[in-house]
């Protein structure tokens, strides 16, 4: 993992524009992500807390769903804003979901509270994700 934001300071931007719009009354942590993919498109999502704990989505999933239903595949960057002291790397769920997409694309994170950035390949952060084999 490197200090810095890899060039993709503007994504920081587009996530950290719907920090505000998070629902986290339960944990008080927001999160708010931005998704840019190989044709340019920028896709936003941020976390939705539910009082039964398991059906909490975090902003990364609801990017990439917001990615898949605008009808792109190929994301090559995620950037993840967060209201934390240090930026907060994707839960393990969230780098699953996202290294089905693209194992290698850029992920920053951002703390909108101590300015920090640090920024990793999903490669890096997830050597090993579940991959399963298509028969015929």
């Amino acid at each position: 993992m490197i200090e810095g934001d890899m060039g993709y300071s503007w994504l920081v931007e587009r996530a950290r524009g719907v920090l505000g719009n998070s629902y986290a009354p339960y944990s008080g942590i927001h999160v708010a992500a931005a998704i840019v993919t190989a044709g340019g498109r920028v896709y936003l999502g941020v976390n939705v807390e539910n009082s039964s704990y398991g059906l909490t989505i975090c902003a990364e999933r609801s990017a990439v769903s917001a990615m898949v239903t605008g009808g792109d595949r190929d994301p090559v960057a995620i950037a993840i804003v967060s209201d934390t002291e240090e930026p907060i790397p994707p839960c393990g769920a969230c780098r699953q979901v996202l290294a089905e997409f693209n194992p290698d694309m850029v992920v920053v994170m951002h703390s909108v509270r101590s300015g920090k950035t640090y920024a990793a390949r999903l490669s890096e952060l997830f050597p090993s994700p579940f991959r399963l084999r298509r028969v015929g």
